[in-house]
């Protein structure tokens, strides 16, 4: 143990590294395939200092058999951690994630839960699972979720401790670190309503709308310019659907892994009108990308474009920033939490 110690890093360094054991720890543990063949072409030539901590410490991992227990990761240097009492349900979702693929749809179930609150009422939020029941279940905005809660029951089944309102978010802040993200400050608490009528259909995010319209929704949440930006990082996942919401298409060409391309891509691509569109939606110089006109209009807006800009450099910053903002996101409308 002393020989340990005399071998940390330097205390600039060390929440670095921490943060790079953690990673490769979960990566040993997740399906070798889609962990190493799906980030090797995106991440290559982009790779900053700290990812290649990262990369460092994956390889250290495949070594030694220690980094591969996940759980212990941050005790091995720095101290006993606190026992999860959701490790069961985490290990559970880690698993459905990687199973199905579905690390996108989660995130999208999380923030829909969330993304009704209103500040100035305290009404909405992920509080209650109102998606559960009509009418924010028939929310236009929320089609195809029901595929993400239905996955859910057999976990809400093995647990019944675990309130839908918190496995909900739990889901989101999981799918996020399993794809490789930063780690979510996830609480519970929330509780369930036993029916629909504290439902907020209508609250959520228009993308066919532009700057106006963002900030309205968003900041009727209660968040910053900046956290919106941040947030909207989120769109690096997953894809669009013609029977969910009539765009088509996936904004980036990992919608499996958490990286800042979302913010690169939205700067370095010639995007245009795609023809025939309907809604309108825009493509890259390939054709093989799509973006909302939502997602435009945080190149057009001087104050969301520098924020863009600033993620796009620095994608350690965007993770410190993400982190924060969907922490605020999914606790919002949990009184406890306020």
């Amino acid at each position: 143990r002393q020989s340990e110690q005399q071998h940390l890093p330097s205390s600039g360094n060390r929440e670095m590294l921490r943060a790079a054991v953690r990673s490769a720890a979960r990566a040993a543990a997740r399906p070798v395939a889609r962990q190493q063949v799906r980030r090797m072409a995106v991440l290559s030539s982009q790779r900053s200092t700290a990812a290649r901590w990262v990369g460092a410490a994956t390889l250290a991992a495949t070594g030694a058999s220690v980094l591969a227990l996940s759980a212990q990761a941050d005790c091995f240097f720095w101290g006993a951690k606190k026992e999860d009492k959701y490790a069961g349900v985490r290990k559970e979702l880690e698993d459905l994630i990687n199973k199905e693929m579905c690390g996108p749809l989660m995130v999208r179930l999380a923030w829909h839960c969330s993304g009704t609150f209103d500040k100035a009422t305290g009404s909405g939020g992920s509080n209650g699972a109102c998606m559960r029941f009509d009418p924010e279940a028939a929310d236009g905005a929320n089609k195809g979720l029901d595929l993400a809660r239905k996955w859910l029951e057999d976990i809400k089944k093995n647990h019944p401790e675990i309130s839908y309102a918190d496995l909900y978010t739990l889901a989101g802040a999981v799918a996020i670190e399993t794809m490789g993200g930063p780690k979510i400050d996830w609480r519970d608490g929330r509780q369930d309503y036993t029916d629909g009528s504290k439902g907020c259909p209508g609250r959520l995010p228009d993308a066919t709308q532009g700057a106006t319209h963002i900030r309205n929704v968003f900041h009727r949440m209660g968040f910053t310019d900046r956290e919106y930006v941040a947030l909207i990082g989120a769109h690096v996942l997953g894809e669009c659907h013609a029977d969910r919401s009539g765009f088509v298409g996936p904004w980036t060409r990992d919608p499996y892994g958490v990286t800042n391309q979302y913010y690169v891509l939205l700067l370095e691509e010639p995007w245009k009108v795609k023809k025939g569109s309907n809604p309108t939606q825009f493509e890259d110089s390939t054709g093989d990308l799509m973006m909302l006109p939502s997602d435009i209009a945080n190149i057009t807006d001087p104050e969301f474009r520098k924020y863009v800009e600033m993620y796009a450099k620095d994608e350690q910053l965007w993770f410190k920033d993400f982190a924060a903002a969907f922490a605020k996101l999914i606790n919002l409308g949990v009184p406890q939490q306020q």
